[in-house]
């Protein structure tokens, strides 16, 4: 009897959990902005600011890169995320980028459409209220690669403007593929040019301070290169707070108990971190 009554308590707060959210996202209206033009093809940022936004502030915001290998994706993955960091007093970005499918490109183009999308916030914060030292990025998989290669990799396109700093200063990444070198994942399709594009390969000290998520048998990425990429990173006095996930399989984190457990967990890191006050609201 005591379990049943467990039960039905944790479905009635998680239905409550969901119903504010629902509140949060009906508020919400982004506005579309073009940060990068190829040809024909515009690439576009979807932008989220709080309910109480004010043009008299500036705000931390955290960019979203989608997952997907580099070959498909969209940017709808992260698009809860980002609703419920801009209810949390963040500017809130989903990017888009080039992928495979779409655009025929490789994992060398995504990067650089990265790092073109965080330059482009930090060379328009005045104007988009955006503090220019607090911009995080995040994101699964691929996604959760290119913001780490976004800080840590030299790779740009050649007619970056490299005065404005394309690196984040804070990291959130979600099952990231961050080691490209032999045996790991991308590397059939990176090869020996993987130390140009593996953030495991370039981390050095002053890394940006990261939070990562992880299922223990996801098998695109395995505990043991997780747990190499963390204890490189503290080696070069870099924050790598590196959370597993019992049982749990790559992108266990886009749905259910798992997708609020680490919502919640990166809500605490980033207000450690000084980018949002006072404790999760979800």
């Amino acid at each position: 009897m005591l379990k049943t009554l467990l039960i039905v308590f944790c479905s009635l707060t998680l239905h409550l959990k969901s119903l504010a959210f629902e509140q949060v996202k009906q508020d919400t209206i982004p506005t579309i902005l073009t940060y990068k033009k190829i040809d024909t093809l515009d690439l576009n940022l979807t932008i989220y600011k709080p309910a109480d936004f004010s043009t008299n502030k500036k705000y931390p915001a955290i960019i979203f890169f989608f997952g997907g290998g580099w070959i498909n994706g969209n940017i709808s993955q992260f698009k809860n995320q980002a609703l419920y960091f801009a209810s949390r007093g963040m500017i809130a970005v989903l990017c888009d980028y080039r992928v495979a499918s779409r655009n025929h490109t490789s994992p060398f183009d995504a990067v650089a459409d990265a790092k073109s999308a965080i330059r482009y916030l930090r060379l328009n914060a005045t104007n988009l209220h955006i503090d220019p030292k607090r911009i995080a990025a995040a994101g699964g998989s691929a996604g959760g690669h290119l913001a780490a290669a976004a800080d840590l990799t030299k790779l740009e396109d050649s007619s970056a403007d490299r005065t404005i700093s394309a690196r984040p200063n804070a990291l959130v990444l979600f099952n990231p593929v961050f080691n490209n070198g032999p045996g790991e994942y991308g590397y059939d399709r990176i090869g020996e040019r993987y130390p140009e594009i593996s953030p495991f390969h370039n981390i050095t000290k002053g890394a940006a301070p990261t939070i990562v998520f992880f299922g223990t048998k996801d098998k695109l990425v395995s505990v043991e290169t997780a747990k190499a990429y963390q204890s490189k990173m503290k080696q070069n006095g870099n924050r790598c707070d590196l959370y597993f996930y019992p049982e749990q399989v790559h992108g266990f984190f886009n749905k259910g108990e798992y997708y609020l457990k680490t919502l919640n967990q990166a809500d605490i890191f980033l207000e450690s971190i000084g980018y949002i006050r006072g404790k999760p609201t979800i």
